[in-house]
């Protein structure tokens, strides 16, 4: 095995490590459909790179928003994951343009999920959350600093 390629990977997930570890988590509410979602904020590759990995649930009506700063297909995976969930791709015009929904958890090989109009933030929420609370394509999305 060529260990050569390895290190740097290791290196890359160390300082990703770090980061994400020191830096506080910061919430922002967003309004989809009919309800609120407070929803923590990714917005450093080292939190969208772990997103909700690792936990074993979220609170009803919580969530995680990722905010990439530049329109894309912006894809998503379950690695890791430990309960289904619902996701939510917005525009730049903060506009809903994709959902997929009931997206299940996996442990090694994962689909990645990628919406069918680029996007600029991506939402999670727990899976049924968009048919319970009416949200679908073309859904208006506000964002509001959290009191």
């Amino acid at each position: 095995m060529d260990y050569t390629v390895l290190v740097p990977i290791a290196l890359v997930v160390i300082i990703a490590a770090y980061f994400i570890l020191k830096s506080p988590a910061r919430f922002i509410d967003v309004r989809l459909g009919n309800t609120t979602v407070h929803a923590e904020v990714a917005d450093t590759f080292p939190k969208q790179m772990k997103g909700l990995m690792f936990r074993g649930s979220m609170p009803a009506n919580q969530g995680m928003l990722f905010t990439f700063g530049y329109d894309g297909y912006h894809g998503i995976w379950m690695m890791n994951m430990s309960f289904p969930i619902d996701i939510i791709w917005v525009d730049s015009q903060q506009k809903v343009v994709d959902i997929v929904k009931n997206a299940q958890p996996c442990r090694i090989i994962c689909p990645t999920y990628k919406p069918e109009s680029e996007a600029r933030y991506v939402i999670e929420v727990n899976a049924g959350f968009a048919k319970k609370h009416g949200v679908e394509i073309g859904d208006k999305v506000r964002f509001s600093l959290s009191s």
